[in-house]
Formats: C-alpha cells, sequence, structure tokens
C-alpha cells in the first residue's frame, strides 16, 4: 500500500479504483477544518459521492453515507459535522437560496457540494473544487484539486 501525502492545493491525483477515490478523500477529511467547503464536479457515475464517503470515514462519521439527490441535503456528525449537499436537480442559484444553501456555506461543518455547478455565483472563493474526470481505464479517475486562495 502506498501512501498518498495530502496537500490542499492545486494538484492532480491519479485513482486506480474507487477505492483510491475514497482513501485519498479520507485523508483529506484530516486537513479541512470546520468551514471548509469541497465543490464537487464530475459526470454522472463519476464517484462524487464515493469521494464524499472517504471525507465522512475521515470525519469519523459511522454511518452510510448515500447520494441527497433527492432529499437535496443530508447532515452527518462525527468528529466534525458534514453537509452533504446534491445540487442535481436545482435548476437556478434561486433554488439553491431556497433550499438554503447559503446556510450550509457559513456552516460550522464541512460542506461538499455535488453538481456545484448550478450555484457558482454562490460558492466563496476559500472554496476547495475538486473535479473527477473518467481515465483511460474503465474504474480509473483522474481527480483535480483547485484552490482559489
Amino acid at each position: 500500500m502506498h501512501k498518498i501525502v495530502i496537500m490542499i492545493s492545486n494538484q492532480i491525483v491519479m485513482s486506480k479504483k474507487p477505492e483510491d477515490t475514497y482513501q485519498w478523500a479520507s485523508k483529506l477529511a484530516h486537513a479541512l477544518v470546520p468551514g471548509s467547503i469541497i465543490a464537487l464536479y464530475g459526470e454522472l457515475g463519476a464517484g462524487k459521492t464515493c469521494f464524499v464517503q472517504g471525507l465522512a470515514a475521515g470525519l469519523g462519521i459511522d454511518q452510510p453515507i448515500t447520494s441527497p439527490t433527492y432529499t437535496l441535503i443530508h447532515e452527518y456528525h462525527g468528529t466534525t459535522a458534514l453537509y452533504h449537499i446534491d445540487l442535481y436537480r436545482i435548476n437556478s442559484t434561486e433554488e439553491a437560496l431556497n433550499l438554503g444553501l447559503d446556510e450550509y456555506l457559513d456552516g460550522q461543518g464541512i460542506t461538499a457540494i455535488e453538481w456545484a455547478q448550478r450555484a457558482d455565483s454562490l460558492i466563496p472563493p476559500h472554496t476547495i473544487h475538486v473535479y473527477i474526470d473518467a481515465g483511460s481505464e474503465e474504474k480509473e479517475r483522474i481527480i483535480t484539486i483547485k484552490t482559489k486562495t
């Protein structure tokens, strides 16, 4: 097993299988502080929820993590709260505001937002942007992390 070194900055990580994505996100969780926001981008089935499952494990959350596609928001509590938000069914910034997204962006936990591009104008500058794209192999993923601060 190889050691994964976490630095929150502009970088690219190669994930050969879902377990790698999970493990990388779990280690990333240890570097986050309350108020951190993770914006997740990727096609359906890219591994966004798998990434959030890894974050949850790293935060000591031991309950099942599922996609909040229909409920839109799931809250979990471990060493730090995790707010898992899925904006797939949101069509406008106004809908995201009506959902209360702005309250989670100022929250005391870690906020992970799938389909974050649907509320771009609400995403604060200190957000960590995680892009998950298919690699050349079936389960391979290219994870690109970008920060603006």
